[in-house]
């Protein structure tokens, strides 16, 4: 039987190797390696832009800078993605995810803030949930916050357990993003191979050896 990741509506995509991958809406095509860029420093900022990653995750920045920024990222004919616990300025007042959505305008924010998923579901951005999951009461908690705040995706760290994101792919009807600690091409493989939708790095080498790679299935999440 084919894969199939996530059971909320959207459409079916098929890949080559019969992957079916059936998603909400939000985040959009993940490019044939389902790999996210993360900026975490502005100079890496073009070389994501340059990347044939279709994805950013963006991680820097503040509240003077961050509008250049999305428009640099959206102007390279991607999808960017703002984690608002980290853009200096912004703080965690509901009020700000309307700036965010009528003067900023990016594809969605991440969050590990249940408040802030709400209220960018409200003002029509994408949502990505982050989720530390650091022990099983963190996970137990992690999936009740993600079914109340109904998110696009949830992005779990660390990415390295197979078993973990195996159980939240299970247990969640949206996609799961595997994140942090993932340096090597094999754990790439792992997590995609665990059921992850997609994997966010932080490594600019591999975002371009990645990018590189004979292409196979190409995920979409609507």
């Amino acid at each position: 039987m084919p894969l199939i990741l996530g059971k909320q509506g959207g459409d079916t995509i098929e890949g080559t190797e019969e992957r079916r991958v059936t998603m909400n809406k939000g985040i959009g095509n993940l490019g044939p390696r389902r790999i996210i860029a993360a900026v975490r420093h502005s100079e890496d900022l073009k070389l994501a832009c340059a990347s044939d990653l279709p994805v950013v995750f963006l991680l820097v920045g503040d509240l003077f800078t961050v509008q250049d920024y999305v428009k640099q990222v959206i102007d390279s004919g991607k999808k960017v993605f703002l984690h608002v616990d980290f853009i200096a300025g912004l703080g965690s007042d509901p009020i700000i995810i309307k700036y965010l959505a009528e003067k900023v305008r990016p594809t969605g924010i991440i969050s590990t803030k249940t408040h802030l998923i709400k209220h960018a579901k409200k003002n029509g951005l994408a949502a990505v949930q982050r989720l530390f999951l650091i022990d099983s009461a963190a996970l137990e908690n992690g999936i009740a916050n993600v079914q109340q705040s109904g998110p696009d995706a949830v992005e779990i760290m660390p990415g390295l357990i197979p078993r973990v994101i195996t159980e939240v792919s299970e247990r969640l009807s949206v996609p799961v993003i595997a994140g942090g600690l993932i340096h090597h091409h094999e754990e790439i493989e792992t997590a995609l191979q665990a059921g992850a939708a997609a994997v966010s790095m932080g490594s600019r080498a591999l975002w371009v050896k990645e990018a590189k790679r004979p292409r196979t299935d190409e995920a979409v999440v609507r």
